[in-house]
């Protein structure tokens, strides 16, 4: 199979081309033919060693893990795929990732892809939905007519968590630069922040959710705008315990476990048009460094989708 690898922990120009063996197919596992995958933050600071400890690597490594295909071969015990089936995944951070034109992933990982999608836009949704996903319904337990802050609106996984948001019928406020508080309103968000001129701790109080992205001073200040009992919910780094109880309210963070029953549950707001895709910029795989580049800024909007088959990517 034919894929982007790195051979060590680096900069962008680590990437090279390369022609590697499949994994062997295990019985519970299939074989996607992969035809999109996207560029989420956590991608880049593997490859950085930023999480080695962590999530150590075995080189050459493939990096990626969101996957939109076909189904192209099945293990003898596989129940629930079969051969033609066009589906999308979070894969385990395990086993060699996404940037590759072939992908062998448990089925328990795997979900139907929306019809609604193409191949493209169902790659934006795993890892970052299934985030906002895990934060928000599991985690936080939204209900209707909570009252939800989103920091970082514009990016994947905030992009998402409005939309899931508001799909639980809550009220939905995120922060964003200036030039993105039209896109956020336009997912969804009842009011947006720029964080550039505005100060969300100023402006608002008594919410029942944070989801924090960005950690450092903006989950410091988000304490404050917690109701007593309210509960923030960081992607981004550890909260302080003390800090969770002097503002009388509960703190949580987590490492995404992928699971295809929950893609599926997601991907049925999709499929209704409940959810929408948020895709930004569009690279061929050939230049998943430049890709790289981009996440870095830690300012696009919405996913960066990385084309792996030109000829079905765009397909639904």
């Amino acid at each position: 199979m034919k894929a982007m690898v790195i051979d060590q922990y680096g900069p962008p120009e680590v990437f090279r081309e390369a022609v590697m063996e499949p994994i062997p197919l295990g019985p519970h596992d299939v074989l996607v033919n992969n035809f999109a995958t996207s560029v989420n933050p956590v991608d880049w600071k593997i490859r950085k060693g930023y999480l080695a400890e962590r999530l150590p690597l075995s080189f050459p490594a493939i990096l990626g893990w969101d996957s939109a295909g076909i189904v192209e071969a099945v293990g003898p015990d596989v129940k629930n795929f079969r051969v033609g089936d066009r589906v999308f995944s979070r894969p385990a951070t395990e086993r060699p990732g996404t940037y590759s034109d072939y992908v062998v992933i448990d089925e328990s990982l795997v979900a139907p892809k929306p019809s609604t999608l193409t191949f493209l836009e169902a790659a934006s949704v795993p890892l970052a939905g299934l985030t906002a996903w895990e934060a928000l319904v599991e985690i936080a337990q939204i209900q209707p007519g909570m009252r939800v802050l989103v920091h970082a609106g514009a990016g994947g996984v905030g992009g998402y968590a409005i939309q899931l948001a508001k799909a639980y019928q809550a009220f939905v406020v995120t922060t964003a630069r200036a030039s993105n508080l039209d896109y956020v309103k336009d997912l969804g968000a009842d009011e947006a922040v720029d964080y550039e001129t505005q100060s969300f701790e100023k402006m608002y109080h008594d919410f029942d959710v944070v989801l924090d992205t960005m950690g450092g001073a903006v989950q410091e200040k988000s304490f404050g705008v917690l109701k007593p009992g309210g509960i923030l919910v960081s992607v981004a780094q550890m909260p302080d315990p003390a800090t969770a109880k002097a503002h009388h309210v509960r703190a949580e963070w987590f490492f995404l476990q992928p699971n295809g029953a929950k893609l599926t549950a997601l991907g049925q707001l999709f499929e209704t048009g409940r959810m929408r895709p948020v895709v930004g910029q569009v690279f061929p795989l050939a230049q998943i460094a430049r890709a790289h580049r981009l996440s870095e800024t830690m300012h696009t909007r919405g996913k960066i989708g990385i084309v792996v088959d030109e000829g079905r990517a765009y397909q639904k």
